[in-house]
């Protein structure tokens, strides 16, 4: 998905959003806050988007959006476990009515055999309290698995929690 494409996916989730008089947050780890450059991209945006979250190391994870150190250290950072935590939190301490969290590992160092790079865990928290979790595994360099995490995580927010 390239820049126009994301842009577009973007000003849509907005639109919806707008219309259910709601509002969005995220919590970044490996996608580095690319979400929150993507939603602001759009104009009117403060309407729907007001915070987002660059939680890139454990420490940020903990302090920022309540992440518990125990998740951390029996899952890891790139788990189910921590990405649900890692949205509960941002909806939380933002007062959003939705959360996107993104952990994973993009690349090219960081693997392992238990979780290969282009591994990406994804969370989402919604206003009737629900917090779903999503894993991808993408293939390319560090720069793709990246724009991949961005497009997987704008369009599950748009299909699966906003298109009603």
């Amino acid at each position: 998905m390239n820049d126009q494409e994301l842009q577009q996916l973007s000003a849509a989730i907005g639109e919806r959003l707008k219309a259910k008089e709601a509002t969005v947050s995220c919590a970044e780890s490996c996608t580095g806050g690319w979400i929150a450059k993507v939603f602001t991209d759009i104009g009117g945006s403060a309407a729907w988007f007001e915070y987002g979250f660059v939680t890139y190391s454990d420490s940020a994870k903990q302090e920022l959006v309540g992440v518990s150190a125990a998740s951390l250290a029996q899952y890891g950072a790139v788990s189910e476990a921590v990405v649900r935590e890692m949205a509960q939190g941002a909806r939380r301490v933002a007062q959003a009515d939705y959360a996107v969290s993104v952990s994973g590992i993009a690349g090219p160092d960081g693997g392992s055999a238990e979780k290969l790079v282009g591994t990406v865990w994804f969370g989402f928290a919604v206003p009737d309290g629900r917090v779903v979790a999503k894993s991808q595994l993408f293939q390319g360099d560090r720069e793709e698995v990246r724009r991949q995490s961005v497009a997987f995580a704008l369009q599950t927010l748009q299909s699966d929690f906003l298109a009603n």
